[in-house]
């Protein structure tokens, strides 16, 4: 037998084996048995809407800064997301759509992200209290988010006032207060610079009048020292930040000499100096 006939038949049996092995399903025009398979399991019902981020949520935030009022939510589906001041039920953002007149107000989201944030720019004290974050689901579901405004502000330890004899050293240290920590979803708010002041003049940078100036921004402190203090280095100095209320202090260099001349060899003391310059 040519082997060209062996080879057709071979391909045969193995068609006619195929063919047995493949199902022999009557689908029909609309699906037929595969309808009536898909029939016997019930649709699948979307995951209720849920809140990643809790209520009552307290978010603070200094003024002057961009306050960020987090609403991640998961499982949104086709709802719309709406936030709405509850003091005065003003409708903010439906969407990516901003519907108040302050232009300050917007909603931040980024494409396929859960995480739906109300953003406000240079936020003032007015700005302070509860926001609503709703989802358009059926019904309507909600959480609410407080937020606080803080006056961030410096202060320099120690009175006042302070009293020195010509030759002492001076330190003085300053701290930025209520200013924002990294807390959740808000920014670490550490000054750009903190500049000081001997009455209108800036000495950051006075190192040849003996002034050095140290500042830890992270750390939100700076300390000005003066090694040698003269009577020229009376007056008031102030500690400015970037992003906070200064804060002042007077600082008085007695000769000591000008006291002697006075009450003799009267000890010099800090109650003595308060006296003198009563």
């Amino acid at each position: 037998m040519p082997q060209s006939t062996l080879w057709q038949g071979y391909v045969m049996k193995r068609a006619g084996r195929a063919a047995k092995t493949k199902p022999d399903l009557n689908l029909g025009e609309d699906g037929g048995e595969l309808n009536e398979l898909g029939a016997s399991f019930p649709p699948l019902e979307s995951p209720p809407v849920h809140f990643a981020t809790e209520n009552n949520t307290i978010v603070t935030s200094q003024t002057g800064s961009t306050a960020l009022v987090p609403c991640v939510i998961n499982n949104i589906g086709d709802g719309m997301v709406s936030w709405i001041r509850r003091k005065d039920y003003h409708l903010l953002t439906v969407g990516l759509t901003t519907y108040s007149s302050d232009d300050r107000f917007q909603a931040i989201h980024l494409q396929h992200s859960e995480d739906w944030t109300l953003q406000i720019k240079f936020v003032q004290q007015r700005d302070a209290g509860l926001y609503e974050c709703q989802v358009s689901s059926h019904p309507p579901t909600s959480i609410f988010i407080q937020l606080n405004v803080v006056e961030a502000k410096a202060e320099i330890q120690g009175p006042s006032e302070k009293y020195l004899k010509p030759g002492s050293g001076l330190r003085l240290q300053c701290t930025v207060l209520q200013s924002t920590e990294l807390t959740g979803y808000l920014p670490f708010q550490a000054p750009a610079y903190v500049f000081w002041y001997h009455n209108n003049r800036m000495i950051n940078y006075d190192v040849d009048r003996g002034i050095n100036v140290t500042t830890e921004l992270s750390e939100k402190t700076s300390t000005l020292t003066i090694t040698n203090a003269a009577t020229r280095h009376s007056g008031n100095y102030s500690c400015v930040p970037s992003n906070a209320q200064p804060a002042s202090t007077y600082v008085h260099i007695l000769n000591v000499l000008t006291i002697y001349s006075t009450f003799g060899s009267l000890e010099i003391g800090s109650q003595w100096m308060l006296f003198l310059l009563v």
